[in-house]
Parts: C-alpha cells; sequence; structure tokens
C-alpha cells in the first residue's frame, strides 16, 4: 500500500493533477491519499497524524505541481514540520529509513524551457536535488521522480488529459513494481 500526499493549491482547477489523481483511484492499487490543502487549509499540519500516516506505509508519493522551481508552500510547512528531529532525522530518528519516496509531480512549461540555454536555465533534476537530499537525509530511498511538461497554455485539454492518463500508466507501474 502506498500513501499519496497531494499538494496543489488548487487542484480542483487543475486537469494534470486531478486525472492523476482519478486514474490512481481506478487503479485496483492500495492506495491513501491525503490532500494536505483540504486537510491543512490553514498550513497547521496535524504532525501525528501526518506521522502516523507515513509508519502505515512503505512507499510515499509527492503528487505537485512544479511551483517556482520548487514544491508548492505547504509541501514545504509539511517537510518542515512532519520529517521532524528524533521521527524521520536524529539519534533515533529512523522511522522512514527504507522507505520510498518518489517525487510525482507535473510541469507547466514545455520541456525545452528547461534546458541550459532555455527560459529556467537548468534542467529540471537539478530543481529536484533539494527533495532528493530531503529523502536522503532521512534514510529513504529516493526513487527518480515521473514528472511532464505542458499545460492547458500549451496543449489542448484533450492532449493535457492524456499526457497525465500517460503519466498515472507510468507512476502506476512504478508502485506496482516497488511492492514486488
Amino acid at each position: 500500500m502506498a500513501l499519496i500526499i497531494l499538494a496543489h493549491p488548487n487542484f480542483r482547477n487543475s486537469l494534470s493533477n486531478k486525472t492523476i489523481i482519478e486514474e490512481l483511484k481506478k487503479s485496483h492499487l492500495e492506495l491513501e491519499f491525503r490532500n494536505l490543502h483540504d486537510l491543512y487549509p490553514d498550513f497547521n499540519i496535524d504532525i501525528d497524524a501526518e506521522q502516523e500516516a507515513l509508519l502505515r506505509h512503505e512507499t510515499v508519493v509527492f503528487q505537485f505541481p512544479l511551483y517556482w522551481c520548487n514544491v508548492p508552500s505547504i509541501l514545504k510547512q509539511w517537510f518542515d514540520t512532519v520529517l521532524a528531529y528524533q521521527f524521520a532525522y536524529g539519534s533515533h530518528g529512523d522511522k522512514l529509513k527504507g522507505k520510498n519516496f518518489l517525487p510525482s509531480f507535473t510541469i507547466g512549461s514545455r520541456e525545452e524551457a528547461y534546458r541550459p540555454l532555455g527560459t529556467h536555465h537548468y534542467r529540471v533534476s537539478e530543481y529536484c536535488k533539494s527533495i532528493e537530499h530531503i529523502a536522503y537525509y532521512i534514510q529513504m530511498n529516493y526513487i527518480e521522480p515521473i514528472y511532464f511538461h505542458g499545460s492547458v497554455h500549451h496543449f489542448t485539454e484533450r492532449e493535457v488529459e492524456e499526457l497525465a492518463k500517460i503519466h498515472s500508466r507510468i507512476l502506476i507501474e512504478k508502485l506496482l513494481n516497488l511492492t514486488k
């Protein structure tokens, strides 16, 4: 069973992220979903509840849109509070050791924007270094992220939905492989 941490500030209007979550829910996988914005609209995260959810699962998927070259603010708040000293790190902080950490995200800009001479100057993998470091620091297995480029600003709604469905199939396959 995997835990899906959804961190999208405007999920109801996100065709891509909504499609990914809907496809995951239709899969035959045992998944627990935690929509951080629905649970904590005031950003007052229930640390105990989130830590208990983490302890129930071997794989944690972080589903989010890449915002300003980073994770959305509620996910950063979640990392800062839930991955606490003596829980996730420290002399007794090994509660997540060996679990899987899988980033799954959407990127609004086209792929060519994430090249050395592109609009954003860096490759997507370079923007993932901070979350990769978090995974290593708390002794989780960092799984290479799954992501796709494009939004309704660059593609039709139908194309975005199809890209999201492809993303979902890849994510489901990855989750199946992690549970073998």
